[in-house]
């Protein structure tokens, strides 16, 4: 754990591609200076890290951006989910906060105290949450400027058995749990993945986690910026809870490749 490493990274791909693939949990960085404020001790700390990381999704859509015909853009955090988690809203619109799981973690997986619970927020919301919506914001940006709309995949993971801290985690979980928006999720990208993921695993759709991540900026606002979050379940390509990727990232990367040609035209 460093205080180095940067907070996230966006790695150019075509020109012409409106695919941003962003992986916001595949990381376990933490720097000291956040690690401080951490309660849990060096063990508890590996053990929630391998429960909360969305473990080798960088791995998948990197090795996906390598096997599309036309390359997709790709934001990674770089940075552990418990420095910030920059999907969570930042204010009381959070469902999560309801379980201590906001922007700033307080609380862990399974309820123990990660934080002390009169931990102010604000210092790492300003110093990593807001930097990365902007950075975000501007790739989004940047990809309708370019070729004038902007197609956002979220790559995510989830255990087989729920976690205590899910809110919803009483639904089915399929290998490869789709999730969308209303507003954002245009018919034929959700109809473009089942197709992709269909020939890998069973797809079910928003269960047991829903929605998908827009910059605040663009969300409900331009339609022209479309989204979908892939959740993929673990036991499908490693070994639970933080072990090593096994045959079925390969599988699953080709098939994110598949949707990437799919939706890029």
């Amino acid at each position: 754990m460093t205080s180095a490493a940067p907070s996230f990274a966006l790695l150019p791909g075509a020109a012409a591609s409106p695919v941003i693939l962003h992986v916001p949990h595949s990381a376990r960085e933490i720097p000291a200076e956040v690690r401080a404020g951490i309660v849990l001790d060096d063990g508890a700390l590996e053990r929630e890290l391998d429960h909360i990381t969305d473990a080798h999704t960088a791995r998948i859509a990197e090795k996906a951006a390598r096997r599309a015909g036309t390359a997709p853009w790709l934001f990674v955090n770089r940075l552990s989910r418990l420095v910030v988690d920059p999907e969570r809203f930042p204010d009381e619109r959070e469902e999560m906060g309801a379980v201590g799981m906001g922007a700033v973690y307080t609380r862990t997986t399974h309820g123990g105290e990660l934080r002390p619970r009169q931990t102010d927020p604000e210092p790492l919301v300003a110093r990593y949450f807001r930097p990365y919506a902007r950075a975000m914001t501007d790739a989004v940006a940047e990809r309708l400027a370019a070729v004038g709309r902007a197609v956002v995949v979220d790559v995510h993971s989830y255990p087989t058995e729920p976690l205590p801290y899910e809110l919803h985690g009483e639904g089915p979980r399929p290998p490869v749990c789709l999730g969308t928006d209303a507003f954002h999720t245009p018919p034929e990208l959700l109809a473009a993945a089942r197709a992709a993921f269909g020939e890998v695993a069973d797809v079910g759709l928003d269960s047991p986690f829903s929605g998908t991540y827009v910059p605040l900026a663009h969300y409900g606002k331009d339609p022209r910026v479309s989204a979908l979050m892939v959740e993929i379940r673990r036991d499908t390509y490693m070994s639970e809870p933080g072990g090593p990727a096994g045959p079925g990232l390969d599988r699953l990367a080709t098939a994110l490749a598949v949707l990437v040609d799919a939706v890029t035209g």
